[in-house]
């Protein structure tokens, strides 16, 4: 059975990257890492016995944080639907469970964020990105 940060992440990992092959995949995996190490208001929590818990799968399913969650995304749907039998959605989870277990080296320069080179979102104006790869840019000096 696959764990509930993993088979998160391997989603959004597969709904915000699948097209952009190995390399812009693990971009993203170091995004969400990124954004839960960092604490600031994009990470997520779960409530134990009443006590808020850092949560990878929180941090990724926090509302605006990854469009892929968001109900009105076309890729929304496809990850209801996808599961490990769906071979590029395996690699996701196999590079889920490889962020998670630390062995992920980020290669972003501690990149927070990132959009595809198709949009301009006011966030990005007057940054420069610190990583590009694909179709996305990354930056980390976003407040």
């Amino acid at each position: 059975m696959i764990d509930r940060d993993t088979e998160i992440m391997a989603k959004t990992i597969y709904g915000e990257a699948r097209g952009e092959g190995a390399e812009g995949m693990e971009a993203v995996a170091c995004v969400i890492m990124n954004r839960f190490r960092a604490r600031k208001w994009f990470t997520g929590y779960r409530k134990v016995c009443g006590i808020k818990i850092p949560d990878v799968a929180a941090t990724c399913l926090k509302p605006k944080q990854f469009s892929c969650w968001n109900k009105n995304d076309p890729n929304y749907r496809l990850l209801q639907k996808v599961d490990a039998a769906t071979p590029l959605f395996a690699d996701c989870l196999r590079l889920a469970e490889k962020a998670l277990s630390g062995k992920l080296e980020d290669f972003t320069n501690n990149a927070t964020f990132y959009h595809t080179k198709a949009v301009r979102p006011s966030w990005s104006a007057h940054k420069s990105p610190c990583y590009e790869t694909g179709n996305h840019l990354f930056y980390n000096d976003i407040e």
